[in-house]
């Protein structure tokens, strides 16, 4: 390549850099020292960011005596504390947004379970408030259990109370005293408390 090739004048190079000049280490800001200052101490309340510069010595000093809440009443001192819980920022009582009391959670508006459908007579949801069916659901019974709900005269939905208070009544009608030894009373006797031990070992009642 020639000396005088025009890409010669295209080619540009770097400055070089003056190297800065050393500025001199800050100096204890601690009247009458001049030692280097090389320890932040904070400023203060409401200054926040700042800070004084100090010698190692002179910054264990200050901050033996350095107290946040000087020149506040214990009234205030408490405030700032419960304030700080929220990060100094503002709340509000529970049950101030009434709105808020019936609308859905929002759990329930993403899972689909809430729906903005009339019900005035409670079909979906019993008093509005989720509280289940209105009608309970058929309960899933074995054979066992199937049978002794037939032998009892009850449905399958019975209630403990009902079951309790329909074998008090079987038990009274098939006892043997009260049917003079009759055979066949006994062995309905023997059967209505089968049923009722097995439907209460099975936490029917």
């Amino acid at each position: 390549m020639r000396l005088d090739s025009k890409y010669f004048d295209r080619i540009r190079t770097r400055r070089k850099r003056e190297p800065e000049p050393e500025q001199a280490p800050p100096t204890c800001q601690w009247d009458g020292c001049d030692k280097k200052g090389s320890h932040r101490a904070p400023v203060g309340r409401n200054a926040e960011g700042q800070f004084f510069l100090f010698c190692f010595e002179h910054v264990k000093d200050y901050n033996k005596g350095y107290n946040y809440f000087s020149g506040l009443s214990d009234g205030e001192i408490a405030r700032y504390q419960k304030e700080a819980i929220t990060g100094h920022r503002p709340t509000w009582t529970v049950g101030v947004n009434k709105a808020a009391k019936d609308s859905p959670l929002h759990s329930e508006v993403r899972s689909g379970a809430y729906t903005r459908v009339r019900d005035p007579f409670g079909f979906v949801k019993e008093g509005g408030k989720g509280s289940g069916p209105r009608f309970p659901q058929a309960r899933k019974l074995k054979s066992l259990e199937t049978k002794a709900f037939d032998t009892m005269g009850l449905d399958a939905n019975a209630t403990s109370a009902e079951i309790k208070s329909r074998y008090k009544e079987l038990v009274k009608k098939h006892h043997p005293d009260a049917n003079g030894g009759d055979r066949g009373s006994e062995e309905r006797f023997r059967a209505v408390i089968q049923a009722y031990q097995l439907l209460k070992q099975n936490g029917f009642c």
